[in-house]
């Protein structure tokens, strides 16, 4: 019994090297694909299996006991259908090759197995690699060791068969335990390292492991490909000097010697370089020192990344502020931005200088009421007053967000216009321009336009109303008089022979004389509402609202005597001097109708009587809405 357990002993020592060897192949084999390591697996756990049988205890002739079932459960929990496909076949073929009365146990034995196990397999899904499928294997060995004792056994069999038998059972449960622990925890240790081998190699930046001598230990495959080579083991070995310019390669190799004597890492280093293609190239990396357990530097981990994209859309962000800059600086315009809360983002010169005496106030960061506070509070502007309330202020500033076009007054006297645009995300955008130049050309047009409209308005030699302004003038007037039933009295004066006075003096003389006249008018026409006009030639007209019939005939006489006054000498008059004939037509609230047309052939016929009568003299109709009903008074 002493040499049976030392046999199966020997047993379980051949199955912990199986599975030791089998981690040693794996991981230099890591490269093949999946199916070709499941198969490999099952070939190397049906290794196992015939080594096993080959150190069998044999009982009774054909009747042997070894551990193939714990080999068969790891092949199976952990290979699948694949890796169960080879070993089950090997345990088959090399069973029947033994003979002997327990082949044919032998072989069920070995199919039950695979298949329960192979069962688990499936049963256990993503966790028959693991813990969990350590446990199930364990649990099914014995289970089915067990069941398969009983199943074949005979009455007449020997005591010592079931001793064996549960013997076996135990140490296949304990092979495979052991061996399902140390697959497990295998499994989870290559996991470990596919995962950061896959991090390494398949990391976007130049990632790659130095040893004291700055050699490569190991890299991704980018720092192998940017070196010219084909795959991350061809860099073993290699260093800066195999792959760069010797000043390069030995600035590189300086401070990393440096790094691994202080130990101080470096931390996103930038530096560019120009490659073959003399194209100029931006790098960052960082570099760390690597210790041991015991604290003793042993190398040092690299990252570097190519940053040249970057860095040129630095650059062009940095041209493109710089020339935004300078347009900013350079534009006769001020502009300023706020955001949504109006506080000022940003501004150029010419938009401070604009305000002088706010712009301490007007800097980045500010709120547009505290510039509107300053403002007001140095009264820069003459359309704030500079006691406003703290609401009006507040309200002010709630009128920035409003798209609008403002003309603004300042103390200065100078004029701005600030145009005021909102953009998609609320904030306001303002063009301030001054307009002073406008301004004043706006008020030099407006003048002009008024002279105009006097010369348009005016007569040109004694500065009375034009005939146009008369016409429109007694419209009114008329209309204004029908309305309110007031009286309206129009006088329409000719000056006496004033042919022969042309004849005799000469034209200038006669435009001398015709501003007398004008200014002897203008002495009775003082109401605001009294007009003067030069009605054509030598004759004039003045047009009296609210005057009744009493007091025209009155002013008409006061300007009649005024001109006789004066004196002008009139060699070709019987008065010796210059005189002016007058006729007065006043529309009373009793007229029944009133025309334009009405009132002034009213008041020449009253000036033809005044001429009939001699000249020099007044003479007034009553106005009674029809040519014959009028009647001399």
């Amino acid at each position: 019994m002493t040499s049976a357990w030392q046999v199966l002993v020997g047993n379980l020592a051949s199955v912990a090297l199986l599975i030791s060897l089998w981690m040693h192949l794996y991981s230099r084999f890591y490269r093949l694909s999946r199916t070709q390591l499941k198969l490999g697996f099952g070939a190397m756990m049906g290794l196992g299996v015939v080594i096993s049988m080959l150190l069998s205890v044999e009982l009774e002739q054909g009747i042997h006991f070894d551990l193939r079932n714990s080999l068969l459960a790891i092949s199976a929990m952990f290979g699948g259908p694949l890796a169960i496909a080879i070993t089950a076949p090997m345990a088959v073929a090399f069973r029947l090759v033994m003979g002997g009365a327990g082949a044919v146990i032998g072989v069920i034995g070995i199919a039950v197995v695979s298949v329960v196990c192979l069962i688990a397999h499936f049963a256990m899904g993503k966790y028959a690699s693991g813990p969990r499928g350590v446990t199930a294997a364990v649990l099914v060995l014995p289970v089915t060791s067990i069941a398969l004792i009983f199943a074949f056994s005979k009455p007449d069999t020997p005591t010592v068969m079931y001793q064996m038998s549960l013997i076996t059972a135990f140490l296949n449960m304990m092979a495979a335990a052991i061996a399902g622990s140390v697959m497990a925890y295998f499994h989870r240790s290559m996991l470990e390292r596919d995962i950061l081998r896959a991090a390494l190699t398949q990391a976007p930046d130049f990632h790659y492991v130095k040893n004291l001598d700055s050699q490569f230990v190991i890299t991704n495959l980018n720092v192998a490909r940017y070196s010219g080579r084909q795959k991350p083991s061809d860099m073993v070995g290699l260093t800066d000097f195999d792959l760069w310019p010797p000043a390069r390669a030995q600035e590189l190799f300086d401070v990393e010697q440096q790094i691994m004597r202080s130990g101080e890492p470096l931390i996103d280093f930038e530096d560019a370089f120009a490659n073959e293609t003399a194209e100029r190239r931006w790098f960052s990396t960082t570099k760390v020192v690597l210790r041991n357990r015991h604290g003793d530097t042993v190398g040092l981990a690299g990252v570097t990344r190519d940053i040249t994209r970057r860095k040129r859309l630095e650059s062009e962000l940095l041209d493109s502020r710089n020339l935004l800059s300078q347009a900013m600086t350079e534009m006769s315009d001020g502009l300023a931005m706020f955001d949504r809360h109006g506080i000022l983002l940003f501004c150029n010169e010419r938009y401070r200088t604009a305000f002088p005496l706010s712009a301490y106030a007007r800097q980045p960061g500010a709120h547009i009421a505290d510039i509107v506070r300053a403002s007001a509070r140095n009264g820069e502007r003459k359309d704030i007053a500079m006691g406003v309330t703290e609401a009006w202020i507040q309200n002010a500033a709630k009128d920035l967000h409003v798209t609008r076009d403002t003309e603004i007054p300042l103390s200065d006297n100078r004029w701005l216009s600030l145009r005021t645009r909102l953009t998609q995300d609320g904030s306001a955008l303002v063009v301030v321009s001054d307009i002073t130049a406008m301004k004043h050309a706006e008020l030099s047009l407006r003048q002009l336009a008024e002279q105009m409209r006097d010369l348009a308005e005016t007569d040109g030699l004694t500065g009375l109303a034009n005939r146009r302004v008369f016409d429109e003038t007694l419209a009114s007037e008329c209309a204004n008089a029908l309305r309110t039933a007031a009286p309206l009295s129009l006088l329409m004066i000719d000056v006496d022979r004033f042919k022969s006075y042309n004849d005799t003096y000469g034209h200038p003389a006669g435009d001398a004389c015709l501003k007398d006249v004008s200014e002897c008018l203008m002495a009775i026409a003082k109401r605001p509402g009294d007009l003067v006009a030069r009605y054509g030639g030598e004759e004039f007209a003045i047009v009296l609202p609210a005057t009744g019939r009493a007091a025209a005939l009155s002013l008409a006489e006061t300007f009649r005597a005024s001109l006789q006054r004066r004196a002008l000498a009139h060699a070709g008059s019987e008065f010796d001097v210059v005189t002016a004939s007058i006729g007065v037509s006043t529309f009373n609230a009793d007229t029944p109708l009133l025309t334009v047309e009405e009132l002034i052939e009213s008041a020449d016929e009253a000036l033809y009587q005044a001429k009939k009568m001699g000249r020099n003299r007044v003479e007034a109709l009553a106005f009674e809405a029809r040519p014959e009903r009028l009647k001399r008074t």
